[in-house]
């Protein structure tokens, strides 16, 4: 590719925009927003923060639910090259942080491929917000040492069949790390049982975070063994954390803290 070429060429910004609540979006990522000719955003970027985008901009809505994607994934890294071979400034907005189960690693590869250039721009990820906001301190001194991030989806790359079968909850469930699970509401039967099953007690403390970081946030608590009936119970919807670790007992001293200081929404006990 020709010096000329390159410098025809646009940016791509992958950038996080954090777990909803615009205040947590950092400089850099709304220098991005506020420099972009095309946005690309997601189904977790929240109505604060699309305030935020510049007027006249074109605004492409790439999100994913569970059985609703928009525009697949190679549909969506093929637009971002073709926009910025177009010479214009993509900004490629993500929920939370874009290299944690956010797919930002593929589509800089994508883009790199294409020979465009790219940077990516941090974000505060769902498990530190929502957990935060939430008054779970994900590590504490005397409880717990480590953190584990797991998906309760994933798909062979190459079939599109349910791989989480690759997980090895008896390491999990062995580690003494807090265990923090995105996408797994569907999956609340699967992580209570194989959990149990790999040598987790039932009585282990849980934390679903629906909604976390946002004006709608809900904290429900209780057991492993009950998780699924905590779900049920409360009518818990997505977006949403379950974790899974001793840490979640703060969670009521915490709470009671952070109300004095900000506005916290509803928290629910089974």
């Amino acid at each position: 590719m020709s010096q000329s070429t390159v410098e025809a060429l646009g940016r791509v910004a992958i950038v996080g925009a954090g777990p909803g609540d615009v205040d947590l979006l950092t400089l850099k990522a709304v220098k991005c927003i506020q420099a972009a000719d095309v946005i690309f955003y997601d189904a977790l970027v929240s109505e604060d923060i699309k305030a935020l985008f510049p007027t006249g901009v074109l605004c492409i809505y790439v999100g994913k639910r569970k059985g609703r994607h928009a525009i697949p994934q190679e549909g969506i890294n093929q637009a971002l090259v073709d926009q910025a071979q177009l010479g214009l400034n993509v900004c490629r907005l993500k929920g939370g942080d874009p290299f944690i189960f956010g797919r930002g690693g593929e589509e800089a590869l994508a883009l790199r491929d294409a020979g465009v250039p790219v940077e990516v721009v941090p974000g505060v990820s769902a498990a530190n917000g929502c957990s935060a906001y939430a008054g779970i301190p994900l590590t504490h001194r005397g409880i717990t040492q480590g953190c584990t991030f797991v998906t309760a989806h994933s798909r062979n790359s190459e079939t599109g069949a349910e791989a989480d079968s690759s997980i090895n909850w008896p390491a999990l469930a062995a580690s003494g790390n807090t265990l923090v699970f995105y996408m797994g509401l569907s999956r609340t039967e699967r992580i209570s049982g194989q959990l149990q099953r790999g040598g987790l007690a039932g009585d282990t403390p849980v934390a679903i975070v629906e909604r976390g970081g946002t004006a709608q946030q809900r904290v429900m608590t209780g057991e492993l063994a009950s998780l699924t009936k905590l779900a049920q119970d409360n009518r818990a919807q997505a977006p949403a954390l379950i974790i899974v670790g001793q840490v979640v007992r703060l969670h009521h001293e915490l709470s009671q803290v952070l109300q004095s200081a900000q506005s916290l929404p509803q928290q629910m006990s089974a």
